[in-house]
């Protein structure tokens, strides 16, 4: 065998096993029949590929996509893992007042809700490596102490969009028996389907559409970010607001700021609860993460009456350091002198109390 032979031989079994690797379930599909049909309805997507409501560069640094990448991974950025144990509290969800309006924070963005009798889960990630590449992004010591089997039944599971930190296949495919519901963004129903749920339990919407359910109606609103898995922005990506006779919940989604925010409390009025995008922002990628101030800004805008910041303290998929989002927004809140709230990985937040305290638990390990 000539050298040039056995090179290629090593060439064809790396694009052999490239080839097996991404056609592992946990990639997902692209949009199906079923998630085209509708798609091609929308009037925020040009030949199948979704946009922003304005114009959102993904890469913003002075070097360009490769100076960027070369910074990510190889740049000294200190503290973006925490040395000590995240602290976090082991609720009994199967086992709460399921006529109590709460929620609970999982770490990152997930969180399971109660609201007038029905029970919410958002973005679950509960398998220990939130990326298609093993041991890459995996969550902070302490943080993952909730799994598929911790779960009640779930009346409506949402998804924001489906990058492998809000959309597990690890996570999904467990929590299948306890779903009744599946709502979220055009073509995300494909990799639903591709996982073997009943299409007749999925719901994919566009942004401004909504749907009734017991007790309230849930929209599908914008946000400004993208999408993907392995090819960029087939499915859209979108944030949620929650509304019942009494109370509007908003979930922010991964998101840069932009007027949307305005917009929503213009048309739905205040929001007794936020959960809003608070981490894994860089002045390289300032459009579809907020920096500190914009979430300030942001939060403001909705009007928002008590606020959870998340996308933070459970994965690391920037170079702040980790505690950056809960610190920097602490001391930008001393003027701003918003309800920001900061409960710990799993505490239970009653959300009809606006008087319900929580301690700054992240200057304990810091």
């Amino acid at each position: 065998m000539t050298g040039r032979q056995f090179l290629l031989g090593i060439l064809a079994i790396l694009i052999t096993s490239g080839g097996i690797y991404l056609n592992l379930a946990k990639f997902g599909h692209l949009p199906d029949k079923i998630s085209l049909e509708k798609i091609r309805k929308s009037s925020h997507q040009i030949e199948g590929k979704f946009h922003n409501l304005h114009h959102t560069p993904k890469m913003t640094g002075n070097g360009g996509f490769l100076a960027t990448m070369w910074d990510f991974y190889f740049g000294h950025h200190p503290d973006t893992k925490p040395v000590k144990n995240i602290p976090s509290v082991k609720t009994d969800l199967k086992n709460l007042d399921k006529n109590e309006d709460l929620l609970i924070w999982f770490g990152h963005s997930s969180a399971y809700f109660q609201l007038k009798g029905q029970t919410f889960l958002i973005d679950p990630v509960f398998s220990n490596n939130a990326s298609p590449i093993p041991y890459n992004v995996v969550p902070f010591k302490g943080t993952n102490i909730y799994s598929p089997n911790d779960m009640p039944e779930i009346d409506y599971l949402i998804i924001t969009h489906d990058h492998y930190d809000h959309l597990d296949y690890e996570t999904i495919t467990a929590l299948k028996p306890k779903v009744k519901n599946v709502i979220t963004g055009l073509g995300v129903g494909s990799h639903f389907r591709y996982w073997g749920y009943d299409n007749a339990i999925i719901q994919e919407l566009d942004w401004f559409e909504s749907i009734e359910i017991a007790n309230g109606k849930i929209h599908c609103l914008p946000a400004r970010h993208f999408s993907g898995r392995l090819f960029e922005n087939r499915t859209l990506w979108a944030s949620f607001l929650f509304e019942t006779d009494d109370f509007r919940l908003y979930m922010s989604g991964d998101s840069g700021y932009d007027d949307h925010y305005k917009k929503i409390a213009e048309q739905f009025g205040e929001i007794d609860f936020t959960l809003l995008e608070a981490g894994q922002y860089d002045n390289n990628w300032r459009y579809i993460h907020e920096q500190p101030e914009e979430i300030i800004k942001a939060a403001t805008d909705l009007k928002a009456k008590r606020i959870l910041l998340i996308h933070n303290s459970k994965f690391s998929i920037c170079n702040h350091a980790w505690y950056d989002p809960l610190e920097k927004t602490d001391a930008l809140n001393q003027t701003a002198d918003l309800n920001i709230i900061t409960p710990k990985i799993g505490e239970v937040i009653k959300l009809r109390n606006k008087n319900q305290k929580f301690n700054k638990w992240w200057k304990e390990i810091t």
